[in-house]
């Protein structure tokens, strides 16, 4: 398997796909294994632990989000300079970003053990759940080294134009992680806790068995811990770069906590187990726009740090319109057959019904959201992700936790009321990018 692609050249359509493709079976993966938490804790426990894995998952999400950020600030600097061929600033570049992932995960693991007990709290968790809530979060929080360290060796690699071997880490870390889960929950009865061991011990593996695979390989960078040390240059910039994108996609999680916070006071367990289980359909059907949204960032830094902006906004039509097709299905599923795709989650019939009505008018956004999130991959490609996290920012927090609170206090409100907050965010955000895409700045970066 080859570790590096030159996206600069060729024919744009099918190197798009063939990028893109690898990326979204890892995420279809990861979504799966994210998902046989809650199928497997919903087929062996009740509305309750499944309350509780969707409350927890949805905190863990926000530090996900953290994560994927960051890492996306590396697969965009190595991007730009394994296209301008500088090979000692993309050494430089890895190093500083592995040391600054190590300390980043060993603090925020210290800090958020102390503060278990506060945020299930803050997230205003039904009493039914709290408890499978404080041990699921806690759990999961003692795997966040192992999150860091999965996606900093997948970044690096997509920064290279390698979408083939994360697929393959994560694929280890799905399998394993299923089956912890009919271990952990239904055999030994661990519930919620069963299935964040499952989860944090599978991406351990996976973690591990990617710096053996690239130290057999002999990659450019060797992993002794000589090798493990920062640039001050370089840390500046993957902070310019990824901070942006970790605070609007922790913020964006934010803001659908609080629409699950808005959902527990006003349906309590049954509206928060509905909302959970909205969300993991969310995350497959958000699979293909946040492939193509990936697969544009790391082609279009590329072609940026080659000096070929024309092709790389060529990049953008083509997710655009790729991603465009899977969004289309994915409406269509979900308008016409929520039923049918809830059962598959859980045989409780009143849970069905209550999710099935969100899912109504949520399901709008299957589309929007093709083009919000390749807009956003292609601005964080050319390096503008302070652009990218004021518009996200802006659509989260000045139009759907606003809109959540107002339908959730209309008269006779539902879930299916609640669940057009989300479409009506994104339209905003597609406005917004259409406006700075026609004045031309992402052509300009003078940071790196």
């Amino acid at each position: 398997m080859t570790e590096e692609q030159n996206l600069t050249k060729g024919n744009i359509t099918p190197q798009l796909i063939r990028f893109a493709l690898p990326y979204m079976a890892a995420n279809l993966l990861q979504a799966l294994y994210g998902t046989a938490d809650t199928v497997i804790v919903g087929q062996f426990t009740n509305a309750a632990g499944l309350s509780a894995v969707a409350i927890g998952s949805q905190f863990m999400f926000l530090i996900n989000g953290l994560i994927i950020g960051l890492s996306m600030g590396g697969t965009i600097l190595i991007g730009r300079y394994f296209g301008a061929k500088q090979n000692k600033d993309i050494t430089e570049t890895i190093g500083t970003m592995f040391t600054l992932f190590g300390a980043i995960s060993l603090a925020l693991t210290i800090c958020l053990l102390m503060l278990v007990h506060p945020v299930t709290m803050l997230l205003r968790t039904p009493p039914e759940a709290f408890a499978q809530t404080e041990d699921y979060i806690f759990i999961s929080v003692l795997g966040i080294a192992f999150m860091f360290a999965y996606n900093a060796l997948s970044a690096m690699l997509r920064g290279f134009g390698n979408s083939k071997s994360p697929l393959i880490f994560v694929a280890i870390a799905c399998v394993c992680n299923i089956a912890g889960d009919l271990l952990l929950v239904a055999v030994f009865g661990m519930g919620p806790a069963g299935a964040a061991l499952a989860t944090i011990l599978s991406q351990g593996l996976s973690a591990l068995l990617a710096v053996v695979y690239l130290k057999r390989r002999n990659f450019r960078f060797d992993f002794k811990l000589s090798s493990f040390r920062v640039n001050t240059q370089k840390l500046k910039i993957l902070l310019i770069l990824g901070l942006p994108m970790s605070l609007q996609m922790s913020l964006t999680t934010v803001s659908f906590m609080f629409i699950m916070a808005t959902v527990n006071q006003m349906s309590g367990v049954l509206g928060s187990a509905a909302i959970g289980v909205s969300a993991k359909l969310n995350g497959f059907t958000m699979l293909p726009p946040q492939a193509f949204s990936a697969a544009i960032s790391a082609m279009v830094a590329q072609n940026m740090g080659a000096g070929r902006p024309d092709r790389a906004k060529k990049c953008l039509h083509v997710g655009i319109s790729v991603s465009l097709v899977f969004g289309i299905i994915s409406f269509g599923a979900l308008l016409l057959y929520p039923r049918e795709i809830i059962r598959m989650f859980t045989p409780e019939r009143e849970l069905i019904a209550v999710t099935a009505l969100y899912l109504r008018s949520f399901s709008l956004d299957c589309i929007l959201v093709c083009f919000v999130f390749c807009l956003n991959g292609f601005f964080n490609g050319c390096g503008h992700t302070y652009f990218s996290m004021g518009n996200n920012l802006l659509a989260a927090f000045l139009i759907r936790v606003p809109a959540t609170w107002l339908f959730s206090r209309l008269p006779g409100a539902t879930l299916f009321t609640i669940g057009f907050a989300a479409p009506l965010a994104s339209v905003a955000s597609i406005f917004i990018g259409i406006i700075y895409l026609k004045f031309g700045k992402w052509e300009r970066l003078d940071l790196i």
